[in-house]
C-alpha cells in the first residue's frame, strides 16, 4: 500500500509473523544483506541495532557509505542516515500477536527509492516463510 504523509511517502504490507520476529529482522544487521536489494554487505558498531549505533553499509554500485541510526522506539520504529542525510524510516505496526504491518518510510524528494523498499518488503515476507 503506497501512502503520501508529507514530508514523507511511504510503502506498507501486511505480514504473517509476530511483531517481535519481524523487529528481531529488521535490526539484525547480520540479516540487512538478504532483505535490502541496495546492500551487498555491513560493517556495524552493533549487530542489534539501538540509537546512536554507526557504521558502513557497501551499496549495489559496491561503495561503502557511512550510517547512524538516528531514531529507534524499541520494536515500532527505526531511523537512520546515511552520509548524513535523512534516509529510510521502519515502522512496525502490530494488528495482534501473530500479525503486523511493516511500513518502509522515505523522504518525499526520495519517492523513487519505495521500488527498493517494496523488493524489501517482499525478502521480508519470504525470509520470515522459511
Amino acid at each position: 500500500m503506497l501512502k503520501i504523509a508529507f514530508p514523507y511517502v511511504e510503502i506498507s504490507r501486511v505480514v504473517a509473523a509476530p511483531p517481535k520476529r519481524v523487529w528481531h529482522l529488521l535490526t539484525d544487521t547480520f540479516t540487512w544483506e538478504d532483505w535490502g536489494p541496495t546492500v551487498m554487505a555491513v560493517r556495524s558498531s552493533d549487530r542489534y541495532i539501538k540509537k546512536g549505533s554507526y557504521g558502513r553499509v557497501k551499496t549495489a554500485l559496491h561503495f561503502w557509505v557511512d550510517f547512524e541510526i538516528t531514531d529507534l522506539d524499541p520494536g515500532t520504529y527505526w531511523s537512520w542516515r546515511i552520509s548524513g542525510i535523512k534516509a529510510t524510516g521502519h515502522r512496525i505496526e502490530s494488528l495482534n500477536e501473530s500479525s503486523c504491518r511493516l511500513v518502509f518510510q522515505v523522504p518525499f524528494w526520495a519517492a523513487p527509492y519505495l521500488v527498493a523498499c517494496k523488493i524489501a518488503l517482499d525478502r521480508i515476507v519470504q525470509l520470515l516463510n522459511r
